[in-house]
């Protein structure tokens, strides 16, 4: 149904062309090739040198970043890489799971569409390339793309940057397929529903249930919530409904921001200082969720589970119970095919 054909009433040295079909790519941040110095500085200069990340003007960070932060700085996300990397599989643990997502999202896609659906994922830094993905999906006969950055909740230093990379690979076909991008998600029912069932889980394990549930969410410059990214009301909006979906009181959940770089001011409170203050407070048991990460990362498994956890346990906290992502789990793959779903309203029923 899908091979290459020449289209109707065309002349008989008309290329022949693939066509029909409905691409869904997933994107996630990305990961370096290795944890060794030239991958890590590859991957740390593509993404450091995005302005939706670092806004600065070129002229003044440039050479900062080439000059004191990439000459350094690898080494140290390097041993933080080490750390939590894959070896088995080598790759990093986003890498790892990402895929395992992407595979269970195209079964269940194609148990309900079939072939008419290409499912595939991209990274918006490092490999798999945005371009390579929309590259192979043309050629498989996608004449439809809808583009899915796996973040609940909207930025700009991610799902926009992630559409932006795919508004100019769409720039480099001869033959631009249609095109949706997926909207943030961070009030999706289902999404919610999967969040509060990995923490009814967790909690059910423990013998010691936790004093306060931190919802730890990537941070960014308070100057960006100032000129209109929506990004801190999503997460506030994500953490009322998930304590609305426990049936919670309020002091028995709190939202934090990790991932502090640079000068500037950051979305407060800060987690890593929080935490230490919880436990100073007497909330000498704890239990951290990070709900704008569809995977865990860097962010989650060495800042999380290192970082924060000796922060708190060095202001004398006893119990630090990190509630990994959502990851593969059966619920949030279903939440993921749900958003799916209503996104390819009108080009598939």
């Amino acid at each position: 149904m899908f091979d290459a054909t020449r289209p109707a009433h065309a002349p008989a040295d008309h290329p022949n062309v693939k066509m029909g079909r409905v691409g869904i790519l997933l994107a996630n941040l990305g990961t370096p090739d290795d944890y060794t110095y030239w991958p890590m500085r590859r991957y740390l200069n593509e993404f450091l040198s995005d302005q939706r990340v670092i806004d600065y003007p070129k002229w003044k960070w440039q050479p900062i970043l080439q000059g004191i932060i990439l000459t350094k700085r690898p080494f140290s996300s390097g041993e933080a890489y080490k750390s939590i990397w894959n070896h088995d599989q080598g790759e990093s643990p986003l890498m790892t799971i990402t895929k395992d997502q992407t595979a269970k999202l195209r079964d269940a896609m194609h148990n309900r569409y079939g072939d008419q659906v290409v499912v595939d994922f991209c990274m918006r830094y490092g490999n798999p390339s945005t371009k390579s993905k929309v590259r192979e999906m043309v050629e498989a006969g996608c004449d439809r793309i809808l583009f899915f950055p796996l973040y609940p909740q909207y930025a700009g230093a991610t799902t926009a940057t992630a559409n932006d990379q795919f508004f100019r690979a769409l720039m480099d076909e001869a033959w631009q397929p249609a095109s949706r991008t997926v909207p943030a998600y961070f009030d999706e029912p289902a999404y919610i529903d999967a969040l509060a069932g990995s923490v009814e889980a967790a909690y059910a394990a423990m013998e010691t249930k936790p004093d306060v549930l931190v919802c730890s969410y990537h941070g960014m410059p308070e100057r960006y919530l100032m000129q209109g990214d929506p990004y801190h009301c999503q997460c506030a909006k994500t953490s009322r409904l998930l304590k609305e979906r426990l049936g919670w009181a309020d002091d028995q959940l709190v939202s934090t921001f990790q991932s502090r770089f640079g000068p500037e001011e950051w979305l407060k409170p800060y987690t890593v200082d929080h935490v230490a203050d919880l436990a100073k407070q007497g909330k000498k048991n704890i239990a951290v969720i990070a709900p704008a990460f569809s995977a865990d990362c860097i962010e989650t498994l060495e800042e999380i589970n290192e970082e924060i956890k000796e922060s708190f346990e060095e202001a004398g906290g006893e119990s630090f119970t990190y509630i990994p992502c959502l990851n593969d789990q059966d619920a949030h793959i279903a939440a993921l095919g749900k958003v799916i779903q209503d996104n390819l309203r009108g080009w598939l029923e």
